[in-house]
């Protein structure tokens, strides 16, 4: 069997398809398809688990993601084991092991449970005025216990041997939901030949046609016309149909995040599946079809196990074929808990009563319970429940007083009306409105380029809801320029008009009691706890929300957050549009680690990237450093050198004869369009519609505030072409500035960008040699002074492979920085070093190659500027065009006082008294040793080097008025000297600059 409370003939599931599963050590047996919550019940199981502060007896409440009582500890085994997992989502698979959560030593019999019989210090806000005193106890006890006590499952200890992937996807239409509303939308976009993507959190589609069979639809029941109509769109090319995944948060330029769940379901996944796949989505257009959630009845003692949404009871009878209990009550202040009623009533089960604190109800519901015999008590409310572990009772007064009687259940089904899932609308930023009259937010004004449809957006009518979702659907397609498709015609019928609803607490959780009404079940907040906030002080709602923890918890308030809203304004005697409404965050139900992390974990969650080159020089000795994620070669020592012996030699080399050095780490970024050079003139502080075709430039890039942000050369291909390169650590953001401004700033300009850091080696030549290795190489080009100078780009062969060839120069000697396809690199790396080394000439490193620019005064962005550094700071104020342009990113910032005042630090040269001592970088630099503590820091040393061919140590510092203090000394404090130097211009070598025209 697979439950005692499993009705014969109810329900979708096959009965012959069963699945075993433990809970807290206990065998059962499930349908497949069926949730843990669904199989509890079925088993006769309704006590799950105990609340987070007083430890109360809790129960399933829903069946569906706004559960806030069931969470669960769900393991395949000791590694793949998953807590506060909730039930009413989590399907059962064969060999499921189920745990409660927040127990000791038992659910049934738990320790913690001595807490609600502490309530009254427990209070709302009691930890804002407790943990106090003494102040000592706070690190060694308070702390410590706050931090075991905290959260409500386990995590787990043992490392995740699951796997999880990701896609990115683009679509012109996405619609968030599969009930009818939905359905209908994804069905009227498609047909017109819209790419559209329809995703649901269940794991089928439906919505609440799964549980509604009084809804029909073309003449059909509602359910199977679902199911016909997701069948139709799974047939359409144009359509991607995603269950058991959830939209969990809504961003900028329509960009939807979606978690599905791909083998939560399965017992035995084959290894090539993920567990979970993010999905993140591009849309055109949005339509939101979130449906609405069903709000319980805030009454004393209503989190008894045994208690649960009418919508929910309905939910396991009609699909799952599962009884709630034997003797059911009803209590209600909306029609539509009637309806579950009438279908229990239908299938045999007892239903005590149907308690409405209404005094009038729908009259067509009223005529149909007293057709099947069920007492209604109109006017009347449960102001109290018994039962230890399960309800037992509820107990019914009428309205105002009169004499209270109690009534047996084993069930209670409770509905206060349904409140929008505005959830995701909030996310895009969108703005709701108040509805008095339903007392309900709906969405308002839009943010972006999205529609709500259905009950989300406060459409009650089931033939409304068709036909607004279908006009949704065809206009958000055709928004994308799709034409009409045909015309879709649904008819549709309810069984009834559901009337009624209400907010806030009800009879018995007054004003005037000091019963236990619970609003937010997780985290035990009563409706006595809301109007505390406010009678200490909280009269904002995100106060009140944060001094209860009302809608904090895991739920996110989804049940919740309208009552407490309600009592607060009643006790603040405001309008509730007058109090406001708390802000819903991403993501809408909790999305797992592993999810989001995806592929970045273990090795892949920082990964090494080397250079096409990195064997080769792995080969010829290099000694490797981390540069951001690229390994980069530091220095080639030879035999029984240091790395200080290695880097003079280096240095001697390169300047003497050549040198050869791995540049492919550098950012290149392909600027392609009609109006690059526009695009260009914009980003970069100098102008670029001036650079012709074959001739490179050197480029500063400023934010808006007008600080330094990047640097480099950028080589001008074709009119339309540029090849931006930047520095090594600030390819990805400087591409994301570029798109950045592209997309918000610059949509007009017609330009397209392309990183193609990892398509190209790079193997730069230097030295007065470097024609000499580079020219025999170089087919169809002159590589003379004359006919190619310094500053220079062309498109030609090397060693027979397309290349790109630069006449640049980062160490001041003449230079060639050769492209070739990553694929090519070693192999052209290896001709041309079979032309250096009989010339004499090395290959250098990163260290040499920071020491090599130093003595020509070049600098390294991020390294000799810190965020604050303007290109005038950095004596760079030739490179930002002054008459020529008048606008570029950073151009306002430029102007401000601050940045052009006497005194800013400028960066300069500095050479110590003593030219065998090399400064430590970030040392700090004073006016005087004798000045008295604490002393003024002038600026600070941003980099310091010894220079073989200087015969002296050399430096950079950023001094406040710098440029003004040449030739002027200063000192370095240091721990056990104070170190004398010399402020000097930046070029300490070939201070004429000829060899860089040689």
């Amino acid at each position: 069997m697979s439950g005692v409370n499993r009705i014969a003939g109810k329900g979708r599931l096959t009965p012959a398809r069963t699945a075993r599963f433990s809970f807290d050590g206990k065998s059962y047996t499930a349908l497949e398809g069926d949730t843990v919550a669904s199989a509890l019940i079925a088993n006769g199981i309704h006590l799950v688990g105990r609340s987070f502060k007083y430890h109360r007896a809790r129960g399933i409440l829903s069946a569906g993601a706004e559960e806030p009582n069931a969470l669960i500890d769900v393991s395949r085994d000791t590694a793949r084991k998953q807590p506060n997992v909730r039930a009413t989502v989590q399907e059962v698979f064969d060999g499921m092991i189920v745990s409660s959560q927040n127990r000791w030593p038992s659910l049934a019999f738990d320790v913690g449970a001595v807490n609600n019989l502490m309530s009254p210090f427990f209070a709302a806000g009691f930890y804002y005025k407790t943990f106090m005193w003494p102040r000592a106890a706070w690190k060694h006890v308070y702390e410590p216990f706050i931090r075991r006590a905290a959260g409500l499952g386990v995590a787990p200890t043992e490392e995740d041997p699951d796997h999880y992937a990701s896609r990115y996807a683009h679509c012109d239409v996405l619609v968030v939901g599969a009930g009818v509303a939905g359905l209908s939308a994804a069905l009227a976009a498609a047909e017109t030949g819209a790419r559209v993507i329809l995703c649901d959190e269940q794991a089928e589609a439906g919505g609440a046609l799964r549980y509604d069979v009084g809804v029909r639809i073309d003449g059909e029941d509602g359910n199977s016309w679902a199911q016909k109509t997701v069948a139709r769109l799974k047939a359409m090319d144009n359509v991607e149909v995603l269950v058991r995944t959830t939209a969990f948060g809504y961003y900028n330029h329509n960009f939807v995040g979606l978690a599905e769940r791909v083998t939560d379901h399965i017992a035995k996944p084959t290894r090539d599946l993920p567990r979970e796949r993010l999905w993140q989505v591009r849309a055109k257009r949005v339509i939101l079809a979130t449906g609405s959630i069903e709000r319980h009845m805030v009454f004393p003692n209503n989190d008894r196990p045994g208690i649960m949404l009418a919508s929910a009871g309905r939910m396991y009878l009609n699909h799952y074929g599962v009884a709630v209990g034997t003797k059911v009550g009803i209590y209600t202040a909306h029609d539509s808990a009637y309806e579950a009623a009438f279908d229990l009533k239908r299938s045999g089960v007892s239903i005590a009563a149907i308690v409405d604190n209404r005094q009038a109800p729908g009259a067509a519901v009223l005529a149909e319970a007293r057709a099947l015999g069920i007492d209604v008590l109109a006017g009347q409310s449960v102001v109290n429940t018994s039962g230890r572990l399960r309800i037992s009772s509820m107990t019914v007064a009428r309205n105002g007083g009169g004499s209270p009687r109690k009534i047996a259940v084993d069930a209670l089904l409770v509905s206060a009306g349904w409140t929008p899932s505005v959830h995701l609308f909030s996310q895009s930023r969108g703005k709701v409105a108040f509805d008095a009259e339903s007392q309900r937010f709906l969405p308002g004004s839009y943010a972006q380029d999205c529609l709500s449809v259905g009950a989300c957006n406060g459409t009650d009518d089931l033939q409304r809801t068709i036909e607004e979702s279908l006009a949704a659907g065809e206009l958000m397609a055709q928004a994308t320029g799709r034409s009409s498709g045909e015309k879709i015609a649904i008819s549709a019928e309810q069984a009834y008009d559901w009337t009624g609803g209400m907010i806030g607490a009800a009879e018995g959780a007054g004003p005037k009691t000091n019963a236990k009404a619970f609003i937010d079940f997780q985290h035990d907040v009563c409706a006595k706890d809301i109007r505390l906030a406010v009678r200490e002080g909280m009269h904002s709602i995100e106060h009140i929300k944060r001094f209860t923890t009302n809608g904090m918890a895991s739920d996110q308030g989804k049940l919740s957050n309208m009552h407490g809203l309600a009592i607060a304004a009643e006790m603040l005697g405001k309008e509730i549009p007058q109090v406001g409404l708390t802000t819903f965050r991403a993501p809408y139900t909790p999305v797992t680690y592993g999810t989001l992390v995806g592929h970045s974990r273990g090795e892949l969650f920082d990964p090494t990237r080397k250079t096409p080159l990195h064997a080769w020089e792995e080969a010829h000795g290099a000694v490797f450093e981390d540069v951001g994620n690229w390994k980069r070669a530091w220095f080639y020592p030879q035999a029984g050198e240091t790395m200080h012996q290695t880097v003079a030699r280096e240095c001697r080399t390169a300047r003497e004869a050549a040198g050869i050095f791995d540049a492919s780490t550098l950012g290149k970024i392909e600027v392609v369009g009609p109006d690059a050079a526009e695009f260009l003139n914009l980003i970069y502080t100098n102008a670029w519609d001036t650079l012709k075709p074959g001739k490179a430039r050197y480029g500063i890039m400023t934010r808006e505030d007008g600080f330094v942000y990047d640097d480099g050369v950028v080589g001008r291909l074709a009119d339309d072409r540029f090849h931006v390169t930047t520095t090594t650590g600030g390819a990805p953001r400087v591409l994301h500035h570029m798109e950045d401004y592209l997309q918000t700033e610059f949509p007009h300009l017609k330009v397209w960008l392309t990183s193609v850091t990892e398509q190209w080696a790079v193997i730069a030549v230097q030295g007065p040699k470097a024609r000499e290795i580079v020219a025999p190489l170089v087919e169809g080009l002159d590589l003379s002074n004359e006919a190619f100078p310094h500053m220079s780009v062309a498109e030609c062969t090397v060693c027979g492979v397309p290349a790109r060839l630069f006449r640049v120069s980062f160490t001041g000697e003449t230079g060639f920085e050769i492209n070739v396809p990553a694929d090519y690199g070693q192999s052209v790396l290896e001709a041309v070093w079979a032309n250096a080394e009989p010339l004499g000439a090395c290959v250098y490193g990163t260290e040499t190659m920071h020491v090599l620019r130093a003595e020509k005064g070049y600098i390294i962005v991020g390294q000799d500027t810190d965020g604050t550094v303007t290109p005038d700071d950095a004596g760079l104020s030739w490179a930002v065009s002054k008459k020529k342009k008048t606008d570029f990113v950073g151009i306002r910032g430029l102007k401000r006082p601050d940045l052009v005042k006497d005194g800013r630090k400028q960066l300069v040269g500095l050479v110590t008294k003593d030219p065998k001592l090399v400064l430590e970088e970030g040392a700090q630099i004073v006016a005087s040793p004798n000045e008295p503590k604490p002393m003024t820091m002038l600026g600070h040393v941003t980099s310091a080097y010894w220079s073989e061919n200087c015969g002296r140590s050399i430096a950079f510092a950023l001094v406040a008025g710098g440029r003004a203090r040449m030739g002027e000394t200063l000192y370095v404090p240091m721990p056990d000297r104070t170190i004398a130097v010399e402020v000097t211009d930046m070029v300490f070598f070939d201070k004429e600059g000829g060899r860089i025209h040689g």
